[in-house]
């Protein structure tokens, strides 16, 4: 058996195919000895991905491209072998930032938001500081890209903090944010607790948009080649069963017991049945584009510069950073030899570009 690896993620559902990798066995039978690390932030995992303390990680995509390109001041070459999950992201606004957007009907348009954004400077209120996971995140990108859509700049009329995804259901509810968006089941959790109010997906502003990727350290892939295609077959694995409707039930309670001890179990099955939690005497909402495991969908570099331009977009790349230093960690090879070991027909020559 190859040298054992350690995975860390986030707690998040789209963490799941590395739980269910490692409580039903796959990654054993796949030949690799894996340790999971919970991690409590993106910014705590994302350095030790680059210092050595882990091997591998559930990983945001766009951090992907900005240590390939250097951004942030840190820079290292991942190796990216599969996309994990597609969607996932929830916004959710306090009761009075909602009810400053009079009568909205989720999703919640851009425009009514900076109209109702206008109305409150005119009332001579601050911008409101809203919460996103980490600088270079999907959840930060979209944002952005969906508020400029209604006509604001959101280094002007938006107060942007990085809050970690486990803290921003509490972050909400104590005031701190007037609203966030944040990876599932925290924005459920949120609505759930009465602390505030669904608004919109980052589905709902780029449909089945690439979300978590697994991504493993720099150069390991050269050294450990059978160790990193084991564990991404595993991954693939544990992804098909989760597509399985059948396994709804055992999905929620493995990520009751292993991930979300203190969350209700109505809202982690909520999430992965594709809706939001029910608000205190309401009904789950359905989502148009919910959280979705791709067991069949090799990484794609066309997701890489699509996170690339709207770094380039932001100011957040630095000057020397090309194109083809983002696109370079996507490993399609690598999940093509996973899928092969799992003797599937999925493996495909061409990159998908969904």
């Amino acid at each position: 058996m190859a040298s054992a690896l350690r995975i860390g993620f986030v707690t998040l559902t789209d963490a799941a195919p590395l739980v269910v990798a490692d409580a039903l066995g796959f990654f054993a039978a796949a030949g690799v000895r894996v340790t999971l690390s919970p991690e409590r932030s993106w910014a705590g995992l994302r350095d030790k991905l680059a210092f050595g303390a882990l091997d591998g990680a559930h990983l945001l995509a766009p951090m992907a491209v900005a240590l390939a390109a250097g951004a942030g001041g840190l820079r290292r070459r991942l190796d990216v072998t599969l996309r994990m999950s597609r969607n996932g992201n929830t916004v959710v606004l306090s009761h009075a930032l909602a009810n400053a957007v009079q009568g909205y009907a989720a999703p919640l348009s851009a425009q009514a938001f900076a109209a109702a954004l206008h109305a409150r400077a005119e009332d001579g209120m601050p911008p409101p500081t809203l919460g996103v996971v980490f600088p270079h995140s999907s959840h930060n990108y979209l944002l952005r890209e969906w508020l400029a859509s209604g006509g604001l700049d959101p280094d002007h009329d938006c107060r942007l903090v990085v809050v970690p995804p486990p803290q921003m259901a509490r972050a909400l509810a104590d005031g701190a944010i007037e609203g966030f968006c944040a990876g599932e089941p925290w924005g459920s959790h949120a609505v759930a607790l009465g602390a505030g109010r669904f608004a919109f997906t980052t589905g709902d502003i780029w449909p089945d948009h690439p979300e978590k990727v697994l991504a493993f350290a720099e150069g390991l892939a050269d050294r450990e080649a059978d160790a990193v295609v084991a564990a991404t077959a595993a991954v693939i694995e544990a992804q098909r069963w989760l597509t399985d409707p059948a396994n709804l039930g055992a999905a929620t309670a493995l990520l009751a017991e292993r991930v979300f001890p203190a969350l209700a179990p109505s809202t982690i099955a909520a999430v992965l049945g594709g809706r939001i939690a029910a608000a205190p005497g309401g009904a789950p909402f359905v989502l148009a584009h919910p959280t979705r495991f791709d067991p069949g969908t090799p990484p794609s570099s066309e997701w890489a510069a699509r996170w690339f331009a709207a770094m380039g977009r932001w100011g957040h790349l630095p000057v020397a950073a090309t194109e083809e230093d983002a696109r370079a960690p996507w490993r399609p090879d690598l999940w093509q030899r996973a899928a092969r070991l799992l003797s599937t027909e999925t493996a495909s020559p061409k990159e998908s570009t969904a």
